[in-house]
């Protein structure tokens, strides 16, 4: 069994697996999506695939700890999801994720601006789920 990473954007969706044990989180998919039911139903056939028993999903708090708009459409698509997939989903603070992701990509990858947006949104999930499991661990 294993734990799934995402981080939800607006178009696409990126998605990250633990390996068996739960300690480390790897890049799995981008989804590029234009309608949220296309991508929750290709999340659970990727839950049932992989047989993964919990779901962390990024939440986009603002940096005051406020919840804004995409916190809320993220607390939405949660409810949308958790009623298709018969799995826990936990959202995970992902403030910031998306600097370190993008800071990493240009420090130890020296990619262009163009080829970090088509992988940022993995590296993104990746971050957020190996988050939650180094926390898990403590």
């Amino acid at each position: 069994m294993r734990y799934l990473g995402l981080d939800l954007g607006t178009k696409t969706c990126g998605v990250a697996l633990s390996d068996k044990t739960k300690t480390i989180a790897s890049f799995y998919k981008n989804i590029n999506y234009k309608e949220e039911d296309v991508l929750i139903k290709e999340i659970c056939e990727i839950a049932e695939q992989e047989e993964v028993e919990k779901i962390i999903l990024g939440f986009p708090k603002n940096m005051n700890n406020t919840i804004g708009e995409r916190a809320n459409a993220t607390i939405l698509f949660k409810e949308k999801l958790e009623n298709k997939v018969n799995i826990p989903i936990v959202l995970e603070d992902e403030r910031l994720t998306t600097k370190i992701a993008e800071s990493t990509l240009i420090r130890e990858n020296n990619l262009s601006r163009k080829k970090r947006k088509k992988i940022i949104d993995g590296t993104s999930a990746v971050i957020i789920l190996q988050s939650y499991l180094d926390r898990r661990e403590r």
